[in-house]
């Protein structure tokens, strides 16, 4: 929300600087009345093509790109023709492919970028022409040159930046699905094994107490169908086939895990941690929702550790309903401050989505209403 904010606010203030050019422009007397509309069109072409939010990798910008400079360069040669003299040959419609090559650069795909900018760099190279072939419009065609170069070189820096950012969150997500992949296998284990234990305990027990077997069978019946339902709700986020198979397995921690983790945290530090989890320790939960859940404890506190210095304390509380698993952790610190461009991006809390998302739970994090920051997750049940 804020940054879509700053978006139009920057995008309102380029338009009003557009309109101060263009008033100029108008003024300036420097080209024949004849051709005005012409030249206010073309310039609002331009400034139609940079305002829109474009989609990363679109060829629809580059492709308007090239058009609007196709067009620009036109009306640069049909007034060079007329030998128009005088005034000033555009400065709005130069100032709104500034706008063009930086959108170009950052967003459209690298061949078709490398076109429309260099498109776009001959238009707004050769606009000064459009007034005066004498050497001074020449070098004045070469400055503009200079600051489309300069538009070009802004949006390959946030396009670079982006990029790096996408790859920093594909990583995060990449290893939360081989974290998935580890606790599904030792589920598998621990279940499979109960299932083989249970079935050679049912074939010994065949001839001496039939009705034990049933029992058995009923036991096996049941942790099968558990171990069915945890694999469809967790093979879709399972580590890419092309990943190393020999990532080191760990074992799983979850609900009834927690009161340790929160003591070990009060230990390590000057920040105490309570839980209250209504006597629940997990018992029962899929153990995908009751790692999951300790997962998000366990960012959450590291998180609280990291960015609220000036907490007292943080709660950490869960609930179990019907249909879902409820956890809010929460400290009464001030709001983290926003990030700066120097400041180290942080994945955790895109890391907990991914999982938290997996399991098709949902998750919140915040400044809560009397101060604080507050983490809510929602998990489902079976």
């Amino acid at each position: 929300m804020l940054n879509t904010f700053f978006l139009r606010a920057g995008q309102a203030a380029a338009l009003g600087v557009l309109a101060l050019l263009g008033v100029i422009d108008l003024t300036s007397g420097g080209i024949d009345h004849a051709y005005v509309p012409a030249q206010v069109a073309i310039a609002v072409a331009v400034a139609a093509v940079w305002l829109p939010r474009h989609r990363h990798g679109s060829r629809v910008l580059p492709i308007a790109a090239i058009a609007v400079a196709g067009l620009s360069l036109s009306f640069t040669l049909l007034l060079v023709s007329r030998q128009t003299l005088g005034g000033v040959w555009g400065l709005a419609e130069a100032a709104a492919f500034l706008g063009v090559a930086a959108v170009v650069a950052r967003h459209a795909p690298p061949v078709w970028a490398v076109l429309a900018c260099a498109a776009v760099g001959l238009a707004v190279g050769t606009m000064p022409l459009r007034v005066g072939q004498s050497s001074i419009y020449v070098t004045f065609g070469l400055v503009q040159a200079l600051g489309i170069a300069g538009a070009i070189g802004a949006g390959v820096t946030l396009r670079t930046m982006e990029g790096n950012r996408r790859r920093a969150l594909d990583s995060v997500r990449a290893e939360q699905r081989a974290e998935f992949a580890r606790d599904l296998h030792d589920f598998i284990a621990h279940h499979v094994t109960g299932i083989v234990v249970q079935a050679q305990g049912a074939r010994f027990i065949a001839d001496q107490d039939p009705k034990r077997v049933l029992v058995a069978l009923e036991q096996i019946e049941q942790a099968g169908a558990e171990t069915m339902a945890s694999m469809r709700r967790m093979v879709g986020v399972l580590r890419d086939p092309q990943s190393q198979p020999d990532a080191p397995l760990a074992p799983v921690a979850g609900v009834g895990d927690l009161p340790a983790l929160v003591e070990q945290f009060t230990a390590a530090g000057d920040l105490p941690a309570r839980l209250d989890t209504g006597g629940d320790d997990g018992t029962g939960l899929p153990v995908e929702i009751s790692t999951s859940a300790y997962r998000v404890v366990m960012e959450a506190l590291t998180n609280a550790r990291q960015h609220a210095r000036q907490a007292t304390a943080v709660d950490v509380w869960l609930r179990r309903t019907d249909h879902q698993l409820l956890l809010r952790v929460a400290n009464d610190g001030p709001p983290p401050r926003p990030t700066g461009p120097r400041d180290r991006p942080g994945y955790g809390l895109a890391g907990l989505a991914e999982r938290v998302r997996a399991v098709g739970g949902r998750i919140s994090a915040g400044p809560g209403v009397d101060g604080g920051w507050i983490v809510d997750v929602a998990l489902p049940l079976p």
